[in-house]
This record gives C-alpha cells, structure tokens and sequence, in this order.
C-alpha cells in the first residue's frame, strides 16, 4: 500500500500554492461584464438619433425661429429706428442669427449707442439691450449743439439742448494751454471738474468756463459763480464748495482752487 503525503508535503503544496489560485474558487472568479452586440448598436442608434433630431430642431423645424424682437434701454432713439437697422432676419433659425454683426451695425449707425447687448430669448425671440451715452456738457456752435459724455467723447449733435446740461465754453484761444494741451484735452479736463460736483450744484451749474488748464470757472443759477481751478483735488474741492455754500448762502462768488484756503464773497 502506497503511503500518503505526510503532513509536512500537505503543508509545502498548501504554500506553493499562489494568489490566483488561493483566491480562485466558484465564489470568487473574476467575471466580465459584456454587453451583447445588438444593445450596444441600439445605444449607438439612440446617440445618433438624439444628435440629428437636435440639429434638425435647431435648424430645419420652425420651432426655434425668429418670430420676435424686443428693445429696451432707449431715451433718445426710437425702437424702431434702432430694429430697422438691427436688421434681425425674422423667420431664420435662432441659432443662426449673428449677433455680433448686429451690433457692430447698430454702434456704427448711432454713436450715441454706449454699448449693445443682442440676445436669444428663447425659443422665438431676439433682445436688443441699448446702453445710450448720457450727456455730460454741451458745446454750443451755429446755433446747434454738440454732446458730450463722461468720457470726453463728442456722440451726437441736437438742435435742441437737452435741460440740466451745462455748456462748455472754451475762452482759452489766447492761453498757452490750448498750445500746450489742445482743445480735445481741455475738453476732458472740463469733463473730469463736472464730474466732480456735488449733485446739487451739478444740477445748478449753466456753464463750464475753461480759460486754461488751471483755470476753470463755474456759472450757477443767480449769477453765482465758482472759481474752480484746475481738475486737480476735485474731491477736496467739492467738499470744500459745499461747505462754503452753506456757510455763506448770500455769496455771489466762491474760490476753492486752494481747497485748504478757500474764499467767498459778494452777496
């Protein structure tokens, strides 16, 4: 009779043995996932239906087109001059409407547009946003007048001045500074010390006087006037102007161009 394994030979094969067949048993088999062909053709088949139905909504049915166009922002311009040269291609898909080409349209035709927003709304209609310039001072010549906004830039000329706008007048053809600066960056600098007023003297302010680059002069209601300076130290000056209107109401002249001395006088 052939003898068995002892214990020890039991023992050697046990450790013999290496991962994969220890870990190996009817539990324990790694088994693949495997999707059979035909389901995978029918996902294939859904993926490519989901993508040419999209494109056919967008661009071949009628159910994201141009029905509609909406402008909002306007004070001076009409919606309607503003959607006439818009030009928005009524009955085109949305999706295909050129929104940048529009606004350059609309910014070319009408220098009083600051900015421009067109956007889809959708599923009809597209939405013009105008942002106009507000102006700021007036520059008054042959009976018209020019506009002038917060950034120095001349948008449009009206026949009509618009109310609560002061006029710029440039009395400096006999100053240096118009040598020096040009008239262009007196402008600004008339621009910047209007800028700086107090909303309640802004509102009383008729004319900004500029003689030179540091000689700026304001004219209020009731013949008042303010010696303003140069630009520099606008907000120290405005302060300062404040201050001094409230503690000598029945002035007729006031001078901050030295903020820290300033002076009133007249009644």
């Amino acid at each position: 009779m052939a003898a068995g394994p002892t214990t020890a030979e039991k023992s050697g094969a046990s450790k013999s043995r290496g991962p994969a067949e220890r870990s190996s048993g009817p539990g324990t088999r790694n088994r693949r996932f495997r999707v059979p062909a035909p389901r995978l053709l029918l996902v294939a088949f859904g993926v490519l239906a989901l993508v040419v139905g999209g494109v056919w909504a967008l661009y071949g049915s009628t159910w994201f087109r141009v029905e509609r166009v909406k402008t909002s922002g306007t004070r001076v311009l009409t919606a309607r001059e503003v959607e006439a040269v818009a030009a928005v291609p009524l009955g085109a898909p949305l999706v295909t409407v050129d929104t940048e080409a529009i606004e350059a349209r609309l910014k070319g035709a009408f220098p009083r547009i600051e900015s421009i927003d067109v956007v889809r709304s959708w599923p009809h209609g597209i939405g013009l946003k105008v942002t106009e310039r507000q102006p700021v001072l007036l520059v008054e010549k042959g009976g018209k007048f020019t506009e002038v906004d917060s950034t120095g830039t001349r948008f449009a000329t009206v026949d009509t001045a618009p109310r609560g706008v002061p006029r710029l007048v440039l009395d400096s053809a006999a100053s240096p500074s118009l040598r020096r600066f040009g008239a262009d960056r007196l402008l600004r600098e008339a621009v910047r010390v209007r800028g700086e007023l107090p909303a309640e003297i802004a509102r009383d302010t008729r004319v900004v006087r500029v003689t030179s680059y540091d000689s700026v002069t304001l004219e209020l209601t009731g013949g008042r006037t303010v010696f303003w300076g140069s630009s520099e130290h606008g907000p120290a000056k405005a302060r300062v102007l404040t201050a001094l209107m409230k503690a000598a109401p029945k002035a007729g002249h006031f001078d901050v161009s030295a903020p820290t001395a300033p002076a009133s006088s007249g009644s």
